[in-house]
């Protein structure tokens, strides 16, 4: 329980349904090191508390301050130093929620793992489980992506069902505290922080130019780490071409420069309909068995059909159905078929034409 409308529903349906509830909170991080931004954990376990108190349930707080900082903090640390784009929340969900705590729960006798994601488990006869899109005008199984077999089994999502009004609407309903609280924002378990301002306490600036792809110099930046492919806001580089603006298209390490251009359709190494993606895993049976098999390359994206070109090991090459814009090495790519999530890898490299 995160002291969120989510999670705290999600409790009061399962008591509703006659379970046993025991709520916790992953104490993850407390901003010991005084970064700037909001780091609200210490409002969030009084609210997760307090909503435990009403509901009439036990809670607990789980400290994994140092698992987290080994398992995410410095994957998303090393990502950036190394000029890729990484995904926290991903890896927080398959190494924390489902990982670490999950072992936790299970060795305390507990027969599952209840988060207040959206999204929708289905088991089957033979045991196994399979992943579904939540309700429509809400989705979250991208965040599931890297998920496998062993870690959903035991996995329950009691709002995937419902659309967010409809999860506001039963917080009401069943009249916890936390009703009208706000979704949180920022870096999964950190708060309300901006990313650049999170790097820059752990990750020296380095300046470079900035330059377009024929070499012109049009700008400076800080450092490759803040930036990310596709990126428009935040360059600080006007196009000075009205009705124009400049896009984040290529990161040089070795000669420290930010590639930009105009963010149009027909820019170079902005569109792409290949790639590699590797490191996957899968929820349930293989990508090959996919009746029809779709690709989606960020939270806030469609799933597109794709053909995949499997590799030795764990690594396929892509080839979407129509041009990607901005598909960016280090990032999550998830699997479907239809509304069933068939798992994920990570963006390795992109090919342009």
């Amino acid at each position: 329980m995160s002291g969120g409308v989510d999670s705290s529903v999600a409790a009061g349906l399962l008591l509703e349904q006659g379970h046993e509830v025991v709520g916790a909170y992953m104490k993850n991080w407390t901003n010991e090191e005084g970064l700037p931004g909001d780091c609200p954990w210490e409002q969030d376990i009084r609210d997760a508390r307090e909503v435990c108190d009403y509901l009439g349930i036990e809670f607990r707080i789980l400290s994994l301050m140092d698992e987290y900082r080994d398992r995410v903090v410095e994957y998303l640390l090393k990502g950036y130093r190394d000029g890729i784009t990484p995904n926290p929340d991903v890896m927080c969900n398959r190494e924390m929620k489902f990982g670490i705590f999950r072992d936790f729960a299970l060795a305390q006798d507990f027969e599952f793992v209840a988060t207040g994601h959206y999204a929708r488990i289905e088991r089957n006869g033979d045991g196994s489980a399979d992943i579904f899109r939540g309700a429509k005008g809400k989705d979250q199984t991208y965040f599931l992506a890297l998920l496998e077999q062993w870690q959903i089994r035991e996995a329950m999502f009691p709002i995937g069902h419902l659309p967010k009004p409809q999860v506001r609407a039963e917080a009401e309903r069943l009249g916890v505290p936390v009703a009208q609280k706000k979704d949180s924002q920022g870096i999964c378990f950190i708060g309300d922080i901006k990313m650049s301002d999170f790097l820059g306490h752990y990750i020296d600036d380095s300046p470079g130019p900035i330059v377009t792809l024929d070499g012109h110099e049009v700008g400076q930046h800080r450092g490759l780490h803040l930036y990310t492919l596709g990126q428009r806001k935040g360059l600080g580089v006007p196009s000075n071409t009205f009705g124009k603006a400049y896009v984040a298209v290529e990161k040089r390490p070795e000669t420290n420069e930010l590639v930009v251009a105009f963010d149009e359709p027909d820019t170079p190494k902005l569109y792409a309909t290949r790639c590699r993606v590797g490191s996957i895993s899968v929820v349930n049976g293989a990508l090959a068995d996919a009746e029809s098999l779709s690709a989606q390359p960020r939270y806030r994206s469609e799933a597109v059909a794709v053909e995949a070109e499997y590799l030795d090991g764990d690594a396929a090459i892509l080839t979407f159905a129509k041009p990607m814009r901005a598909l960016t090495p280090g990032q999550i790519c998830g699997f479907y078929d239809g509304e069933k999530l068939l798992g994920g890898g990570v963006f390795q490299e992109i090919f342009y034409e």
